[in-house]
């Protein structure tokens, strides 16, 4: 019954894209319902990556699709139907395509790209992105510790990075380390089975456990000035990086109210109390109106805002807005979905209690909830409330 009912796009935003890319947007709905969404629940209980699915998820093609022509509305909405399904892929996904490939795409040299872009746009190796530092998260543009000194050809790195998604099996990550020449942020292409790198799994997380997330250390590691990445010169090169994935995660917050709202409007409909489907309540219907009034608003920002990319004209406040934002209606929405399960709400079994919980970790990354905020504030008053 539910499958006839109109979705939370209640406003019909996918209709935006062209045919092609609506078509290509079934054929990744097909896929995740059949490679990834009977599974998901069971890999996040035993917090197990699923290395097998990497190459059918390569056999998408859909490896920074903007790079590949598509439009930003397109590429936004594969993160919202990846996250749908389940969101420690679509994190994943976002980590290596969206942070390591798209550097390579915009800071890789052509040597770099000649051995190493082919193979990660394929999923043959994979990549991560170590920014985040055990003591600086949202200060690590001024505060990052870890660093980089020059000794010939090669670059001796010392530090510690953390919450390094993917970062306990990938082959390479971004690293991003202060020169102690210069005092500015460079940026390598690690390769993480060199001697000195240790890496831990970040244990008893209540969030994204299918991720793989880590501590980093880095002692005396010698990277190669020919992994150097020559288009990288400061740390506002990151912000391009950033700017992007940020955003992404606006769509990411998408995906959590279209899923949550999947869950609670079935749930509802199937479900029977005092001799009636649950969704026969007032109660209930004013609550799936409230979590579908989000999904929407949220599709809204997220949609103008993939038309600001097409034109060039997205900058930091408003990715940081329509982080903010997204996430914040995300919230919500999700905590009406688990009120309408009831007891049902807090067990793994009927998805939504992992919906829930994934939702705190999209609520943080890319720049907590008053981060972006006061990113927001700033430009609005000319004033900056950052201590």
């Amino acid at each position: 019954m539910t499958s006839q009912l109109p979705t939370a796009d209640f406003l019909g935003f996918e209709g935006l894209l062209a045919s092609h890319e609506r078509e290509k947007l079934q054929d990744v709905r097909d896929f995740l319902a059949k490679e990834v969404a009977p599974c998901a629940t069971e890999w996040w209980n035993r917090a197990e990556f699923p290395h097998e699915i990497l190459p059918k998820l390569a056999g998408l093609g859909l490896s920074t699709p903007v790079q590949q022509g598509y439009s930003h509305l397109f590429s936004g909405l594969v993160i919202a139907e990846l996250t749908r399904a389940d969101t420690s892929i679509a994190t994943f996904f976002m980590v290596h395509h969206d942070l390591f490939v798209e550097a390579l795409h915009t800071f890789g040299s052509e040597d770099q790209k000649t051995r190493l872009l082919q193979d990660a746009m394929d999923l043959k190796i994979t990549g991560a992105f170590a920014l985040t530092e055990p003591l600086h998260g949202s200060d690590v543009a001024g505060g990052m510790e870890t660093t980089a000194t020059r000794d010939g050809d090669t670059w001796i790195i010392n530090g510690a990075k953390r919450w390094i998604g993917n970062g306990t099996f990938c082959d390479y990550m971004l690293l991003w380390a202060r020169d102690t020449e210069t005092g500015g942020v460079r940026g390598f292409i690690l390769d993480a089975t060199l001697p000195g790198v240790i890496r831990t799994a970040i244990a008893h997380k209540i969030a994204l456990r299918t991720v793989q997330n880590a501590d980093i250390t880095l002692t005396d590691v010698r990277i190669a000035e020919t992994d150097r990445f020559a288009g990288i010169d400061s740390f506002n090169d990151t912000r391009q990086l950033l700017l992007g994935s940020r955003i992404l995660v606006g769509w990411q917050a998408v995906g959590q109210q279209l899923a949550a709202f999947d869950v609670a409007r079935q749930y509802a409909v199937e479900r029977h109390q005092f001799g009636r489907p649950v969704a026969g309540f007032q109660l209930v219907q004013d609550q799936l109106v409230t979590m579908m009034g989000n999904t929407t608003a949220s599709l809204a920002v997220m949609a103008r805002i993939a038309h600001l990319q097409e034109e060039g004209a997205a900058d930091m406040p408003q990715a940081a807005f329509a982080k903010s934002f997204t996430t914040g209606r995300m919230r919500e929405t999700v905590a009406l979905g688990r009120g309408i399960l009831g007891g049902n709400g807090i067990v793994t079994d009927f998805r939504m209690a992992k919906i829930f919980a994934d939702a705190e970790a999209v609520y943080t990354y890319e720049g907590s909830y008053e981060i972006n905020s006061l990113i927001v504030g700033r430009a609005l008053t000319g004033i900056s409330a950052f201590a």
